[in-house]
């Protein structure tokens, strides 16, 4: 009877030892593991941004406009909004809109704003668009979605083989591509044309 007892009291703590061992080993490989993905400054990083949202790395959204011309927005950082879920703030924002004609225009910046509902995006720091041949300088854009505008104003600067010009705002109809020019002010719009 004694060495029952002890033969259990035995079995009892090498079964104990070995949960302890594996626990231990688990849980110690798990946080290792999310340590070396990861390193304490950008873990401190995310857990402070998310008092203001999530945040995601290499993100991408497409879609068709209601002209029904595919987009691609991709952005290397983005926020949701806790007080709108339908807004995502980006950082690094690259667009490309495809439009029904074979035309493309892309658009890159440094920050902006997506509303996921609407598809309207605001682009602003060191706008630069690419149409055809001609090269669009600004410092902020939105893309309308509901009216198939694309506005560019701050700074605005278009280089094209058919010469430079500086204005204060453009809009640019996505579906009849047009193109408006606006100064501010009564200023003159300045351009340097190329008439051949």
């Amino acid at each position: 009877m004694e060495r029952k007892k002890k033969l259990k009291l035995i079995q009892i703590n090498l079964l104990v030892f070995g949960i302890l061992i594996i626990f231990f080993t688990y849980f110690k490989k798990e946080k290792n593991v999310y340590d070396s993905i990861i390193s304490g400054e950008t873990q401190k990083q995310i857990v402070d941004n998310n008092k203001n949202g999530d945040v995601f790395y290499n993100i991408q959204y497409s879609g068709l406009d209601l002209s029904g011309n595919r987009y691609v927005l991709k952005s290397k950082e983005a926020r949701n909004s806790k007080s709108d879920q339908s807004v995502v703030i980006m950082k690094a924002i690259e667009a490309t809109f495809y439009f029904k004609d074979d035309t493309t225009l892309n658009v890159i910046s440094e920050n902006g704003v997506y509303n996921n509902r609407s598809l309207d995006i605001k682009f602003k720091g060191n706008v630069k668009a690419i149409y055809e041949k001609s090269e669009l300088f600004a410092q902020e854009a939105e893309y309308s979605n509901s009216n198939g505008f694309l506005t560019i104003t701050e700074d605005v600067k278009v280089k094209d083989n058919r010469g430079t010009m500086f204005a204060d705002k453009l809009l640019f109809d996505i579906k009849k591509k047009t193109l408006n020019i606006t100064s501010f002010k009564n200023s003159k719009v300045n351009a340097n044309i190329n008439l051949k």
